[in-house]
């Protein structure tokens, strides 16, 4: 598909609880809009495997057991956003997370004369997103992914693709865990759409349905904001 037309570089943000199809959207957006999926887990990585002097010092933090500062995690960004395949602009997935952050990433926009397009926020019941990710399992051979509720193994404990017995779960997909993170969620990263909604940029999606329907009004709201 042919990318749509757009003032560039753009910067799109994506706000949701984990579980909320951040990651995928994300991606269904690069691809459409020809733009860069960013998140944070990645750009750490690949910062520590080039190299670069902040991903020296990413290192030597996590190496230390410890967080990396904000600071740290600019730097980083500052040195991605330069790359060339940036030129479009970018999906920023799972950051910022706080609104100290959010201002730190202002700051940084503001020294290459660029701002935040649009931040969307994907919205999802608590209550259903404990039970769809609390349910979920994979086939420890093919990674055909199933889930207790909505989509059983037509034989219990068989993979109806491959037809292994290894079934697996993430130790931390229970309901306990889930509802934690839920609640961190709540706690550090919801204030953010007040933040966004008093700069005039924040759109929002019904994430509980279809991931193709969630995926149509997310390109139709960040290609308007893109114009």
């Amino acid at each position: 598909m042919e990318a749509d037309t757009l003032i560039t570089p753009a910067v799109l943000i994506l706000l949701g609880p984990p579980g909320a199809g951040k990651g995928t959207q994300a991606r269904m957006l690069e691809e459409r809009f020809g733009l860069v999926q960013l998140s944070t887990g990645d750009l750490l990585r690949a910062a520590v495997g080039a190299g670069t002097e902040a991903g020296k010092a990413a290192k030597a933090v996590m190496e230390a057991g410890e967080l990396v500062s904000d600071q740290i995690v600019i730097d980083i960004l500052r040195d991605r956003l330069a790359a060339p395949d940036c030129a479009n602009g970018v999906i920023l997935d799972g950051f910022p997370r706080t609104t100290v952050q959010a201002e730190a990433l202002d700051d940084l926009l503001a020294e290459s004369k660029q701002q935040i397009n649009t931040a969307i926020s994907l919205n999802v019941d608590d209550a259903a997103m404990v039970q769809r990710i609390s349910g979920r399992f994979t086939c420890g051979s093919c990674g055909e992914g199933y889930h207790d509720s909505f989509k059983a193994p037509a034989r219990d404990g068989i993979c109806d693709k491959c037809g292994a017995t290894d079934m697996k779960r993430r130790a931390d997909d229970n309901a306990e865990t889930v509802g934690a993170r839920l609640e961190a969620y709540h706690a550090q990263t919801a204030p953010l759409i007040a933040y966004y909604g008093d700069k005039g940029v924040l759109k929002s999606v019904d994430a509980m349905g279809e991931i193709p329907t969630i995926a149509t009004a997310m390109a139709a709201l960040a290609a308007d904001a893109m114009r």
